[in-house]
């Protein structure tokens, strides 16, 4: 298998209300390839998809089972500390839970986490030690 992931699906269970929250309180824009029941969000090299948790389940042929913590984190990493502070402001106006609010970390950066309105996990991360380059991509 190639080392390249190009698709992130995340199942919801009020797919109107998640894309809602991801529209305004992330202001991401759909694409135009989306579909009834599935958005699509083109985020430079990666899809990230919504989908109804039960469609995408029954797709799986397993048993949705809600957890504290998956294992799973999705990240976003800014240019500066301020822009971590800016998004988690933002995010929690539209709902989201604050997990963790933004502080500095013991990898030297400054960060904080927030789950979205179906308990997905996202971290907001400033890291001086990571160049982003003119796409807002990560040079490692």
């Amino acid at each position: 298998m190639r080392q390249k992931l190009n698709l992130i699906t995340l199942g919801v269970d009020d797919f109107e209300k998640s894309l809602a929250f991801y529209e305004k309180g992330l202001g991401w824009k759909k694409s135009d390839k989306s579909l009834d029941g599935l958005a699509l969000f083109d985020l430079g090299g990666i899809i990230l998809a919504l989908h109804p948790r039960h469609d995408l389940a029954d797709d799986t042929t397993l048993t949705y089972e809600s957890t504290t913590f998956s294992g799973l984190t999705i990240s976003h990493n800014t240019k500066s500390e301020k822009e971590v502070e800016d998004i988690l402001k933002t995010v929690a106006k539209h709902g989201a839970t604050i997990v963790k609010p933004a502080q500095k970390v013991y990898w030297g950066g400054y960060s904080g986490y927030f789950k979205d309105l179906d308990g997905h996990l996202f971290e907001v991360a400033y890291n001086p030690f990571w160049e982003l380059d003119e796409n807002d991509n990560v040079k490692l």
